[in-house]
């Protein structure tokens, strides 16, 4: 039986053509950056090497300290309230309740939009000569600087918040319901079972959805491009937003592929402190085939 198993296991090949793909479409795209981060290139013609020139014009950079401090309010912000929202919409979209399924369907519309989309749309809703933010106070929150970002960071959480409440509410559908009964029978009210059983099941999930979440807020760029292009003044200049301005706007694709590098460096590092902070990686998987 033993050796029937071992004949059934899938070969390495089985691997190839997602390996293929990995090299194709991530690594050598990430190994041809960090090359012309060494290069000097408008985009035409040949780049012309020039060592590390590019990396030590990034301590001489003013925009780069924005550009990152920027990046990391929205990052911060948007963990803080996609987490929260998508835990307890997930949870409760587990659940058994009547017309949970039509609710379900309706909130996660969003899935089903272009970000071009979402964005245009909001741009219109938020105008203060003739969007619904007209009538409230002066309307102007696209043009305040302390204000703008953080409405993107909302608009982007109404547009992800449903991608992460599917995560968390097939995890919480995976909790044994023994839990809960036991819980019941020794009194324990919903908010106690929440807290008690729910939440922690659901570590993993958040984890898992932290870092998807932590991670791709450092690409957010095209929402932010479409709704204030990084204004008003450079309030809303994210790093790809700034990356995106040397390299297509300024044609110094040398430069920009430099704060590319940067931003790989930074997503990476992000996802191994959060990994490694909460001790995922020393989580071993009672599932077949882990």
């Amino acid at each position: 039986m033993i050796a029937a198993a071992h004949r059934e296991r899938p070969g390495i090949t089985w691997a190839a053509p997602a390996v293929l793909f990995f090299l194709a479409f991530a690594i050598l795209p990430v190994v041809a950056v960090v090359y012309l981060s060494f290069t000097e290139w408008n985009g035409l013609g040949d780049p012309r090497w020039i060592g590390t020139a590019n990396w030590s014009a990034l301590s001489a950079d003013s925009e780069l300290v924005n550009g990152i401090t920027t990046t990391l309010t929205l990052t911060v912000v948007s963990w803080l309230v996609q987490t929260p929202l998508a835990l307890l919409i997930g949870v409760w979209a587990a659940g058994p309740q009547r017309n949970r399924a039509v609710l379900s369907t309706l909130f996660f519309l969003p899935l089903l939009l272009s970000t071009a989309a979402i964005a245009v749309t909001f741009v219109s809703l938020l105008d203060p000569n003739f969007g619904l933010a007209a009538s409230i106070g002066d309307g102007n929150f696209l043009g305040d600087p302390e204000r703008a970002l953080y409405l993107i960071a909302l608009v982007i959480a109404w547009q992800f918040v449903p991608f992460h409440t599917l995560l968390y509410q097939s995890a919480t559908r995976q909790i044994p319901a023994s839990l809960y009964e036991a819980a019941q029978i020794d009194g324990a009210t919903g908010v106690r079972q929440f807290f008690a059983i729910t939440l922690p099941q659901l570590r993993n999930t958040i984890i898992a959805s932290s870092v998807l979440m932590l991670v791709g807020s450092l690409t957010y760029f095209e929402m932010i491009l479409l709704m204030t292009n990084g204004g008003p003044g450079t309030a809303t200049r994210v790093l790809p937003l700034h990356m995106y301005a040397k390299g297509f706007v300024g044609f110094d694709m040398g430069y920009a592929s430099a704060l590319a590098v940067l931003l790989v460096l930074a997503g990476a590092a992000l996802s191994i402190v959060v990994v490694r902070s909460t001790g995922y990686h020393r989580m071993a998987s009672d599932r077949e085939g882990a």
